[in-house]
């Protein structure tokens, strides 16, 4: 049994054409394990998409926030490091969480020198090596290194040394937490870079360089 439609559907943004492969139909019992990592994939995709929608949202109250501020301490003498403090606040959580997002949406600007010199396949493959071994290691061990320094902030309650500033302990969660979700969606994207490569779905990973 191949993987069937409904096992792909969930899976979309960059990875396009999503769809069985005929080549595959002889492989029963790879595709039902095709098909519930596809599924797990699936989750991840939304639920970074979800991240994605929030930190957009997030853009834009920044930029409100900030006009906001500034026309009131020059036109009314009136501010607060509140407001200056949950400017910062927000761009951390647009950075950590819109990491993930921008993964999902194959987005992040690549270094490989020979990447689009590169057939579909070997851009797959070394998609799929750079995953497994430098992202998903590299967060992992990052979000394991910063936990320790939320939970420093959290035991003791800390909160910004400024006047009317916020607490502190709870930004700093958004360290390892957007390192982790960053890891789950290279895990997602390993996933469906080993089906394509299966013959199982086919996917469009391409790469499309930034304008200069």
């Amino acid at each position: 049994m191949a993987v069937s439609a409904s096992a792909t559907d969930s899976v979309v943004g960059n990875n396009k054409g999503l769809g069985p492969n005929a080549a595959a139909m002889d492989r029963p019992w790879r595709g039902n394990i095709v098909k519930a990592l596809l599924r797990l994939s699936g989750a991840i995709d939304w639920c970074n998409e979800k991240l994605g929608f929030v930190t957009n949202l997030l853009v834009l109250l920044a930029v409100i926030i900030s006009a906001g501020n500034a026309m009131s301490r020059y036109a009314f003498n009136l501010s607060s490091n509140a407001w200056l403090e949950v400017q910062w606040y927000m761009f951390a959580v647009i950075v950590m969480y819109g990491a993930s997002y921008t993964l999902r949406r194959n987005e992040h600007v690549r270094v490989e020198i020979f990447y689009l010199f590169l057939t579909e396949r070997g851009q797959l493959w070394l998609d799929l090596i750079g995953t497994l071994c430098f992202l998903i290691p590299a967060c992992l061990l990052l979000a394991y290194l910063s936990w320790p320094f939320f939970m420093q902030a959290y035991s003791v309650g800390e909160v910004s040394g400024n006047a009317g500033g916020l607490i502190r302990w709870p930004i700093k969660f958004v360290i390892p937490a957007g390192f982790v979700f960053l890891a789950l969606q290279g895990i997602s994207e390993v996933i469906k870079r080993i089906a394509a490569l299966q013959g199982y779905v086919t996917i469009d990973a391409k790469y499309e360089r930034p304008t200069q």
